[in-house]
Formats: C-alpha cells, sequence, structure tokens
C-alpha cells in the first residue's frame, strides 16, 4: 500500500484534491489513453514523498508497443515537480542510461505514464555474491550521466542548499529525535563541522547528481542494467555525492574494505573516462567521506521528520545503519571528531578506547 494512504487529505492545502478524488481523475485520464486498462491499476511502490505509483495492464492490442505492463505517476502539482522528471528524464536517456520512457503525460495535473523497469529494486536483489557486479554496472551508468554534463542546466547544489540539508540534523534528530538543546558552546562546535564539510565539497568538481542514486531508487533489469528511478531532484554538485549514495546506502552496508575497492575502480573508470575527479585517491577518499557525511546528517534529519511530521515511522528503523557511518566518518578526521564528542554527550555514551596493533 502506498504510504500516502496514512493521511485523506494527503497533506495537501485545502480545497486539493484527496486521493481518492485524485484516483478517479487518473483513471479517467488513463480511459481517455486507450492504452491500459484502468481497473488493473494497483500500488507499484510506496514513496517518501507524496508521489504514488501504480502498475497497470496495457491492452492487448499495444503490447507489442509497450510490454505488457506500465506505471502511472500520480505526482500532485502543489507537491511534486513533475517537470523537472520530464526534463531529467531526458537528460539521463541522452547519457545513454536506462530511465523509464514517458508514454504519455498531463503534467498540469501531475500524471505520468511510464515504461515499467521491472519488479525488483537494487535492495531486493543485491547479495554478497552479485553486489560487485551490481555496483560495476551501477558506477557505469553513473560515470555516463556525469560526462553528459553541462553547467547551467540543472540547479546548483550550493552553500545555501548544502546548509539548509545539513541544518535538518539540528532541527530533527537534535532537537526532536533527542529532545536535546544544544549549548552555545555545542551549537559553535555543529557549525565548525559544517563549515568543514561544506569547505570540501564546494571545493569538489562539479557534474550532473542524481541526489538518490542508491539501492531503493536502482532497480535490477536482464539487460542495460540498473533502471534508475527517482531522479527529478537532481542538481549540479560535487562529483562524489552519488557515488557516496551508493556506496554508503542508508538501507544497505557493505564492509569498508569492500566500499574502497568500488571507490577505488569508480576513481580509475572516472579518471580514465576524462572525469574531473581528485587525481590523488587519498585525497578523492576523503572527498568521497565527507560528501558522505554531509548526505547522512541530512538523513538523519529527513527520516526522522518523516516519523514525527509525515506519520511515517518505518525510516526509524535505519537511523543505526546512518549513526554507524557519521561516527567512523568523523572518528577519522581532526575537523570532524566534535561531532563524535557531540553525539556522546547527547547520547550519554563513554567514549570507546581502542588499541592498535
Amino acid at each position: 500500500m502506498s504510504l500516502l494512504s496514512n493521511s485523506p487529505s494527503n497533506g495537501a492545502p485545502d480545497g486539493a484534491l484527496a486521493p481518492d478524488t485524485r484516483l478517479i481523475l487518473l483513471k479517467d485520464w488513463l480511459v481517455s489513453l486507450n492504452l491500459v486498462d484502468p481497473a488493473s491499476a494497483r500500488p507499484a511502490s510506496a514513496d517518501a514523498s507524496f508521489r504514488r505509483y501504480f502498475r497497470v495492464d496495457v491492452l492487448p492490442a499495444q503490447q507489442a508497443a509497450h510490454g505488457a505492463t506500465l506505471i502511472v505517476m500520480d505526482a500532485p502539482p502543489e507537491r511534486e515537480n513533475v517537470p523537472a522528471f520530464v526534463k531529467v528524464d531526458a537528460l539521463f536517456a541522452a547519457a545513454g542510461v536506462s530511465v523509464p520512457a514517458i508514454v504519455a503525460q498531463d503534467v498540469e495535473r501531475g500524471f505520468l505514464l511510464l515504461q515499467d523497469l521491472g519488479v525488483s529494486t537494487y535492495l531486493q536483489v543485491l547479495d554478497h555474491d552479485n553486489a560487485s557486479t551490481m555496483y560495476a554496472e551501477a558506477l557505469e551508468a553513473l560515470v555516463k550521466i556525469q560526462k553528459a554534463s553541462q553547467p547551467g542546466v540543472l540547479p546548483e547544489f550550493d552553500r545555501a542548499f548544502m546548509l539548509r540539508e545539513l541544518n535538518l540534523f539540528p532541527e530533527w534528530y537534535i532537537a526532536k529525535h533527542l529532545g536535546a538543546v544544544l549549548t552555545e558552546a555545542q551549537a559553535a562546535e555543529l557549525q565548525k563541522v559544517f563549515d568543514a564539510i561544506i569547505a570540501n565539497c564546494l571545493a569538489q568538481q562539479q557534474v550532473y547528481m542524481h541526489r538518490d542514486f542508491h539501492s531503493r531508487n536502482l532497480m535490477w533489469m536482464d539487460e542495460k542494467n540498473p533502471g534508475i528511478l527517482d531522479f527529478q531532484d537532481a542538481v549540479y554538485g560535487p562529483i562524489t555525492y552519488d557515488v557516496a549514495s551508493l556506496l554508503r546506502d542508508a538501507y544497505i552496508s557493505w564492509d569498508e574494505e569492500l566500499v574502497l575497492d568500488w571507490a577505488i575502480r569508480y576513481w580509475q573508470h572516472a579518471k580514465a573516462e576524462g572525469l574531473p575527479v581528485n587525481k590523488d585517491i587519498d585525497a578523492f577518499y576523503k572527498d568521497f567521506e565527507y560528501m558522505a557525511l554531509q548526505r547522512h546528517l541530512k538523513i538523519l534529519g529527513i527520516f526522522c521528520r518523516l516519523n514525527y511530521r509525515d506519520g511515517k515511522p518505518l525510516y526509524l528503523g535505519d537511523l543505526p545503519t546512518v549513526l554507524e557511518y557519521v561516527r567512523k566518518t568523523a572518528g577519522r578526521y581532526k575537523d570532524l571528531k566534535p561531532l563524535v564528542r557531540l553525539l556522546d554527550a547527547l547520547e550519554n555514551k563513554q567514549p570507546q578506547v581502542g588499541y592498535t596493533f
């Protein structure tokens, strides 16, 4: 069932259409297309946003052209940027990666009929036997997207953008989830950590950035793997962002040796393709880690906001994975270590003493 069914008003302003009314309009639109059977519509996936997805059966006469099923996106236009989805879909398709073809669209009302890229996400299929192959294919697709990058086409992931995201951490994780109030000294220390993260990320070269390139948004396909979804928030930003999003995934974690190996393989491939990654592998990996930390602090805030504001508690189950990433990364760099001390203080944890042999 779609997560949107939690709220009869869909969180929309007064007078906006409720989900059942939108579904009626959606089915009427599908009838007018004469491509699919509207009565066959069933939930295709849940979403953390206000979008809903339905899988529909293609009419027999149309199956040769479109396959057995298509996906319908219901994206309330007052809440979701449908024109951005259409724009980025075309950009990524031109880059040579697998994104859903748009079969029909009513952008004004927020309805899209899309190619069905299958039922299995990376998250559902990944295991230790296939992970290296699947990540290699995903990183190869990412390099294609990055090679197609042009400035001035997508919004910029600039300092203000990064800081807005980082501030979700004190607002929703510290204040709302932990119920803590930072002292002036703690707030100043946290700001210094934010400044260090932002300085590193802004110094990186810029490319097209999916922003959610991870195991739930990549579909396992028989050919041209992976299918790429949920790209409507794409921006122009640091080159390590999507690599960090994929390899330091909030929903599935791997041994650090594996992650390091995959990151090095990406770095070698990106360099060979002329992409502007840091020329030194140690410096590149530091860029990767700082970028991952920016993302993970944002995610801690977003997962808590999804629970407390939007009534979606499922994401709280992924907090421990993200927190472990945050602690390990912050503990490795001098200018990030105050973050570990802050978390220790807020969570009443004693610092662990380790031994190196």
